[in-house]
């Protein structure tokens, strides 16, 4: 063999071993990384200049900080639509790692509600969930907290005021257009006049979902109209309920939430009316659930309670550990959809769980 063969196996046995120890890493499943000789990288700063970093900025993000989020909501505790909230705030608390407090007023007071925001900045959270249903009297707090450099989230009301009061992002349903929604289908289903059953004089987000209930109803050539009435007084709500349906000459009825519900039905059993008024509500209850069933209820708005509990708290620890968050002034929809009897079944074995 000449000297130019001799070579030209080297090369070709030189070329033929680097193949195959290519493939037999491939094989391995490992990848080996190349880096151009010109790139760049900042370098990794020193512990030192870590810890000066963080002293002069404590609310820096970062993925090993003790997440303590505080919640205050317009909402009781007994209210079946609230429970449905907290169970997604404690869901998300336990998987996120994270410690979550939750206050309300026993009965809706702007007043008392203000002060437990003020309470809650007091403490210097990493972060505050709060719903708006009053923004002149809740207003002035909330952007107390956002001065003092608390990250806010709102949820449920409040969404056409938060951006201004300076929230990062609100997680809620749409008052008005679950309104409207709400009564499109109610005049569908031939509903000429009808009524919007408020049961929290002040709130807006109540306010909203008549008005758009009564835009809708009005697009239609139809009609609608407001009752007041104190779910506290059960009783007292019954007997509103079944003098308005009578003269009113109603042949439609919206209740606002769950706990409106049985009064309703109460209500129009008395003037024998129940089944010729048609009915329905916004939220989900066990008894919204068993009217649907029983044709009682012809259908429930749904907003999603549990991802309003746990959307805000997964927002803000990630805000807390990383930087992270939607576009300030975003707001997450959670509603408007729909419960009928023909997916109430479906919906109740959710409830038991409190995700529904």
């Amino acid at each position: 063999m000449t000297a130019s063969g001799r070579s030209i196996l080297r090369v070709s046995v030189s070329l033929i071993a680097t193949v195959v120890i290519a493939l037999l890493v491939a094989a391995c499943g490992k990848t080996v990384h190349t880096r151009e000789p010109d790139l760049a990288a900042n370098p990794v700063p020193s512990s030192a200049s870590k810890a000066a970093t963080q002293a002069t900025d404590a609310n820096a993000p970062s993925p090993r900080r003790r997440v303590r989020i505080a919640v205050v909501t317009h909402g009781q505790a007994s209210d079946p639509f609230w429970a449905v909230v907290r169970s997604g705030i404690e869901r998300a608390a336990h998987e996120l790692g994270v410690s979550v407090s939750y206050s309300a007023p026993d009965t809706t007071d702007m007043r008392r509600m203000r002060q437990l925001i003020l309470d809650a900045v007091a403490t210097h959270p990493s972060g505050l969930v709060v719903s708006i249903p009053d923004a002149k009297a809740l207003g002035p707090a909330i952007r107390h907290a956002v001065k003092a450099g608390i990250p806010v989230v709102s949820v449920n009301s409040g969404g056409d005021v938060s951006k201004r009061l300076g929230v990062l992002a609100h997680v809620g349903q749409p008052d008005e257009q679950a309104g409207f929604e709400a009564g499109k289908r109610m005049a569908a289903e031939g509903v000429v006049r009808a009524v919007c059953v408020r049961h929290e004089t002040g709130n807006a987000g109540l306010d909203a979902r008549c008005r758009g209930f009564a835009r809708a109803m009005q697009k239609a050539g139809g009609s609608s109209s407001v009752l007041d009435v104190n779910l506290q007084n059960r009783h007292d709500a019954e007997q509103k309920i079944a003098a308005a349906a009578l003269t009113r000459h109603v042949d439609g009825m919206l209740t606002l939430g769950s706990g409106g519900t049985l009064p309703a039905i109460a209500g129009l059993r008395l003037d024998k009316l129940l089944g010729s008024v048609r009915l329905a509500t916004f939220d989900l209850s066990p008894e919204v659930l068993a009217g649907l069933r029983s044709n009682q209820i012809d259908f429930a708005v749904d907003q999603q309670p549990f991802l309003q509990g746990y959307l805000p708290i997964l927002f803000l620890t990630q805000y807390s550990r990383y930087g992270l968050i939607p576009a300030q002034g975003t707001a997450v929809a959670t509603g408007p959809s729909f419960v009928t009897r023909r997916n109430a079944g479906a919906v109740a074995a959710l409830t038991k769980q409190g995700i529904r």
